[in-house]
């Protein structure tokens, strides 16, 4: 694909606004060319328009500042209670989990909400590939070789027949090199529709009515990672087979991880280069290990790592039975 030489007003408005926050040129035109763009047309953009600032841009950046300093509030206050584990509990009502726990935008690990999931005992590469036949999946592949594989997914998707994907999980041992995810919409691909029979929905959490597009399935080998990143909407992700390490960032931290494009940050958590990042020392960190037959409760906008320590299975869910609609400023997350 040849790179981009035209800027869309989204990226302009990106570029502006950046600069007007302080971020050096270099590091502006590496995340464009990171993203497509030309390296001489990105370095001409920044040129251009570092020597014409908006007259807007003074105003548009001290809002940010202002939401910033509340934010390393919240932060402060945080770190007040100390080492804060994420709680992990059982018999969570879905009263206590809405009021507790969704309200108050906090984290948690329900550990017997998927006690009669009859995937716990059948899910296996074995049992999908008799269960569902040989459909077309969508997988994404080719992620070891691009460091920007979330932001360029597009570029990454690839159709296969199940019993192929299949044979690579079981031959391909700990890689980052494929994956099948949330955004290939797995269980509209035919037969995979079936696995919903061995699944159930959480009472009084989730809402049965509303389960179309709202549900997604992620299967890959030992070794896949889903790189820092927020969503924007509350999500209960189901662990099923292997196990997951993830670790959570609150929302409220947003000012320390660099989020300059997206809903991604620069920051490598496994290996943080805190003399690029130096911010990032001072990010209030929680790990879970998410073992099978645990959700884990990942409020919206937390940051979270994914890191798959076995060949696994997840289910994950946008369906609460309260809303889970977010207007997000744009900017930032064009």
């Amino acid at each position: 694909m040849a790179p981009i030489a035209e800027f869309p007003a989204p990226w302009l408005n990106w570029i502006a606004e950046n600069q007007a926050r302080g971020v050096p040129p270099a590091d502006i035109i590496r995340i464009l060319v990171d993203n497509g763009f030309d390296a001489h047309a990105a370095h001409d953009q920044v040129a251009r328009a570092g020597g014409h600032p908006p007259a807007a841009a003074k105003p548009a950046v001290q809002k940010p500042a202002k939401a910033d300093s509340l934010m390393a509030i919240y932060s402060g206050l945080w770190k007040t209670r100390g080492r804060a584990e994420v709680d992990r509990l059982t018999g969570l009502s879905g009263a206590d989990f809405f009021r507790w726990y969704y309200a108050h935008n906090r984290p948690v690990v329900l550990l017997d909400a998927m006690h009669d999931w009859p995937a716990l005992d059948r899910w296996s590469p074995d049992y999908l590939g008799a269960r569902c036949g040989n459909p077309l999946v969508e997988v994404m592949t080719g992620r070891a070789a691009d460091s920007q594989y979330e932001l360029n997914s597009e570029r990454h998707k690839t159709k296969m027949p199940l019993d192929q994907f299949l044979h690579w999980i079981r031959t391909a041992g700990e890689t980052n090199d494929f994956y099948m995810v949330a955004n290939n919409r797995s269980f509209d691909s035919g037969n995979l529709r079936l696995l919903l029979e061995d699944i159930r929905l959480f009472d009084g959490i989730l809402d049965p009515s509303n389960v179309a597009a709202r549900l997604f399935f992620w299967f890959g080998p030992a070794g896949t990672v889903t790189p820092l990143h927020h969503d924007v909407m509350n999500v209960l992700l189901a662990q099923v087979v292997g196990r997951k390490l993830v670790t959570l960032i609150p929302s409220f931290e947003t000012h320390l991880v660099y989020n300059r494009v997206g809903v991604y940050s620069e920051v490598d958590v496994e290996a943080p280069d805190y003399s690029r990042y130096p911010l990032f020392r001072d990010v209030s960190r929680h790990q879970v290990l998410l073992q099978p037959g645990e959700a884990l409760f990942i409020p919206v906008g937390w940051w979270h790592h994914v890191r798959s320590l076995d060949v696994s299975i997840s289910v994950s869910f946008t369906n609460f039975l309260a809303p889970n609609e977010y207007a997000w400023e744009n900017g930032r997350y064009e």
